[in-house]
């Protein structure tokens, strides 16, 4: 799994279609709609959660935080 999300991260932060806005605006919606899910006491589904951590590193690799 591991490498997987490696594999994706690299492919996403070398993407020149995707922009930075682009990047903070997809984890922005997988962290609303994680709270959201949270909030509502219903399990969170772990794609998802691996979702937000390729959103996170691909961005931090472009040199966001």
């Amino acid at each position: 799994m591991k490498t997987d999300i490696k594999i994706e991260v690299e492919r996403l932060a070398a993407d020149p279609r995707i922009t930075d806005y682009d990047f903070w605006r997809s984890l922005k919606n997988v962290n609303n709609e994680i709270f959201h899910i949270a909030n509502n006491n219903e399990p969170i589904p772990f794609d998802m959660i691996r979702w937000r951590a390729i959103l996170k590193q691909a961005r931090m690799k472009r040199g966001h935080a």
